[in-house]
């Protein structure tokens, strides 16, 4: 048999652990198991990655940049400031309604992220990429159409991205189009009040004991 170079075996691999953990979820995704789906020895998975934990990091970098560049590829830029949060909001709802595995399996290795030490890092490194990335569509789209920016851009980056979450999650538990629909328009609507002033931020203390 040829030799294939742990370059080579990389992706395929990163494939294979998608594939498995997308049918049957993150706690069957074991190095035995992977090197099974991809017909290979298991010694392969951990001569190509090391540990499980190092797959597992490859497989969230890898699900997050398609889908940001699913979003980017979706989503071209216009002219004004409004158009362009309306078109990547849609773009951004589309990857879920056309890809909610992969959101779901992000989510499932978010959650077991937490309670692996090894992996906070990588999940940690997910977040901020996924939020550095929404701050400069943001930043980008205000500066094109000469728009003034009430909040900083990371501020309105952030609360999109919550109440984004928020509606994914329900669309992965509850699917219900009419509302999920009416949700998007409202969390567009009030992240364009922030970014133009129309809606006033007031600290408010809250008790938390």
């Amino acid at each position: 048999m040829a030799h294939v170079s742990a370059a080579e075996r990389r992706p395929q691999l990163i494939k294979a652990a998608i594939d498995l953990m997308t049918r049957e979820g993150v706690a069957a995704g074991s190095t035995r198991a992977i090197a099974a789906e991809l017909g290979v020895a298991q010694a392969t998975v951990h001569y190509t990655f090391g540990t499980k934990e190092d797959l597992y990091r490859a497989v969230m970098e890898q699900l997050t940049q398609e889908l940001l560049a699913q979003v980017k590829r979706g989503a071209p830029p216009h002219d004004g400031f409004e158009e362009t949060l309306v078109a990547l909001a849609g773009a951004l709802w589309r990857t879920v309604r056309e890809r909610p595995t992969s959101h779901q399996l992000l989510t499932e290795l978010s959650m077991f992220a937490l309670r692996t030490p090894s992996l906070q890092a990588a999940l940690h490194s997910h977040y901020r990429e996924v939020a550095a990335a929404t701050t400069e569509l943001i930043s980008e789209a205000a500066e094109r159409a000469g728009h003034q920016l009430a909040q900083p851009a990371e501020t309105i980056a952030r609360f999109f991205l919550a109440g984004f979450d928020g509606l994914t999650m329900q669309h992965l538990s509850l699917p219900d189009e009419k509302a999920e629909q009416d949700g998007l328009q409202a969390l567009v609507s009030t992240v364009m009040a922030m970014a133009s002033g129309r809606l006033e931020l007031v600290p408010v203390p809250v008790p938390v004991t």
